[in-house]
């Protein structure tokens, strides 16, 4: 029957597999948040009126206070992930440096974005959410420099391995496909961090980054992450 087919189809397992994880759901609900901030942002310039945008305007925002509840906790993650990347005895020290910046970013971050729920959720005002929120910027842009810097580093060690690789024999071969497969990986999470760092730019006033450029940048690293837990999920 063509309801045994879908309910039994493949894809549909992957789907559940997907958004049974915390990340997949975020994903997902970060790339709607994104995308309606653009929108919202695109029918305002082109004279629409406020009853068409308001829509937009309240994924915006209440997708955005339910992303703040699903990361509650989440720091603890990061800081293990920090200790745990200073512990190591055969990391490259400037990858170990940097993995431990970006864990250490990404945990005061979400620290301080935990304080703020409470008064974002309209629960119980704190007076200095604001000042907490402006920090908790700077450390989310302090973890994913650190995570570029990275990426950089590690693409400029893959052209060092790439230019040693003797492609005339088999095992050569091999090694350039997986070098090739490394650098498309780096390559799509640099995309992934730079479209990210307007985020936290625009918030601190670093650039002067309109709702429309960064929506669009948060789309597009948005969809990354869901293709990549897409791919984890498989």
């Amino acid at each position: 029957m063509v309801a045994d087919a879908i309910v039994y189809h493949p894809t549909v397992a992957h789907y559940l597999r997907f958004v049974a994880t915390t990340v997949g759901r975020d994903k997902l609900l970060r790339t709607l948040q994104y995308f309606s901030r653009f929108y919202a942002w695109y029918l305002y310039r082109t004279n629409n009126p406020a009853r068409l945008i308001a829509p937009f305007e309240a994924i915006k925002k209440h997708f955005g206070l339910t992303r703040k509840a699903l990361r509650l906790g989440k720091n603890v993650e990061h800081f293990k992930a920090a200790a745990i990347a200073a512990d190591s005895k055969d990391m490259d020290p400037i990858l170990k440096y940097c993995t431990v910046g970006r864990q250490l970013g990404y945990a005061t971050y979400l620290s301080l974005d935990a304080v703020t729920y409470l008064d974002a959720a309209g629960i119980r005002p704190l007076s200095s959410a604001k000042r907490l929120q402006k920090e908790a910027y700077r450390a989310w842009f302090t973890g994913l420099a650190f995570n570029a810097i990275a990426g950089l580093y590690t693409l400029w060690k893959l052209r060092q391995r790439e230019q040693d690789i003797d492609k005339s024999d088999g095992e050569g071969v091999v090694e350039s496909k997986k070098v090739a497969r490394e650098r498309a990986t780096t390559n799509l999470q640099l995309l992934s961090d730079v479209c990210d760092l307007t985020v936290p730019t625009a918030a601190l006033g670093y650039l002067e980054l309109d709702d429309g450029i960064v929506g669009l940048a948060g789309t597009a690293s948005s969809l990354i992450g869901v293709w990549s837990t897409w791919k984890k999920t498989a």
